[in-house]
């Protein structure tokens, strides 16, 4: 049916999180890229969902974490309704993963830990946006002008209240693999209270 192998649970192991770090590097050892983005959705109290691209920074045992102003509509939303879809694809493998949970604030040594790794005019740019808000380019560029005068490179630059990691803790991963005649490949792990259990769904 096609020359990529199956998809099986043998392939992937017993933790979702490791597979999908390792699906990662695989994407990042065929140079393919934003190898870590992915595509996060939230809803609002009332069920109007959003979704936008974000980049994946850490990933292990206990789920996701990207980073963002929590003051945005993403951070919104959250705050008011936890529950999280984050989809990751990488077509030219032909392959996806899709994780459904919750979300938290990441912790505060996660996001000073990042926040200190961006470069100086990253970190310049998170404090002059004031994120998902209405403003004109030149009231965006004046501001990062301002604020790049009064923190120059060098200087220490403080992480805002409002800006920081915010963790996906997922109660089921889906792995996709693409193959002919839409004969795909799907398996999907679901949280228990002992680990995951795996089942496999028509394509």
């Amino acid at each position: 049916m096609s020359d990529l192998p199956k998809l099986t649970r043998a392939d992937l192991g017993d933790d979702p999180m490791a597979a999908y770090a390792a699906w990662v590097q695989d994407a990042r050892d065929a140079d393919l890229t934003d190898p870590d983005a992915a595509v996060v959705a939230t809803a609002t109290p009332d069920g109007v969902p959003s979704a936008r691209a974000v980049l994946v920074r850490v990933v292990d045992d206990q789920g996701l974490v990207f980073f963002t102003n929590r003051t945005s509509r993403k951070g919104r939303e959250l705050h008011d309704n936890p529950a999280i879809a984050v989809t990751a694809v990488w077509t030219d493998l032909h392959r996806s993963v899709r994780f459904e949970g919750t979300s938290e604030p990441a912790t505060d040594a996660e996001s000073d830990a990042y926040w200190n790794s961006r470069p100086h005019g990253s970190r310049v740019a998170a404090i002059a946006s004031p994120q998902s808000q209405s403003m004109t380019r030149d009231e965006l560029e004046d501001r990062w002008a301002a604020l790049s005068e009064e923190y120059p490179e060098g200087r220490e630059i403080p992480r805002p209240d409002r800006w920081g990691g915010i963790r996906v803790r997922p109660t089921s991963v889906e792995f996709w693999l693409g193959r002919r005649f839409r004969m795909h490949d799907r398996l999907v792990y679901h949280r228990t209270d002992t680990g995951w259990d795996v089942d496999r769904l028509a394509p």
